[in-house]
């Protein structure tokens, strides 16, 4: 999915997001679950439970576009959730990929890693999306 796909709102970039396929590092995995965010108050899709709802700074730039970017950040100091930044340039919004299934490979490992990348927000570390990814523009 190219940037142009996800200059969109969140809810309908969420939609797009839903069953895609996205690759890391040797594994595949189908978008199962997400949840939208938009941004700040005075911005087309105020979202107080968002990143961004505070205003631009250092840990959530990438949501502000542009749209296909990762924004990562670990979670409750362990998991490491993954979010891909969607709306038209300079506008914050972003999709949580909440849960994945793996595809490939399917070794005894990606199937462990998969039962983990099934729950709340953890995709991150099955698909070896590592937190120093953020920014990263994603296909």
């Amino acid at each position: 999915m190219n940037a142009e796909e996800l200059a969109i709102d969140p809810v309908a970039a969420a939609h797009r997001l839903l069953g895609a396929t996205i690759a890391g590092r040797g594994v595949r995995a189908m978008v199962v679950e997400v949840e939208a965010y938009g941004g700040v108050p005075d911005g087309p899709w105020p979202d107080a439970a968002a990143h961004s709802y505070r205003g631009r700074n250092g840990r959530n730039d990438v949501m502000f576009g542009p749209p296909g970017r990762l924004y990562t950040y670990r979670s409750h100091g362990i998991h490491v959730c993954a979010n891909v930044a969607c709306g038209p340039d300079g506008t914050a919004a972003a999709v949580l990929l909440r849960a994945a299934a793996i595809e490939v490979p399917q070794t005894a490992l990606a199937r462990a890693d998969g039962a983990r990348c099934r729950t709340g927000a953890r995709p991150g570390k099955p698909l070896r999306c590592p937190r120093n990814h953020h920014g990263r523009q994603r296909d």
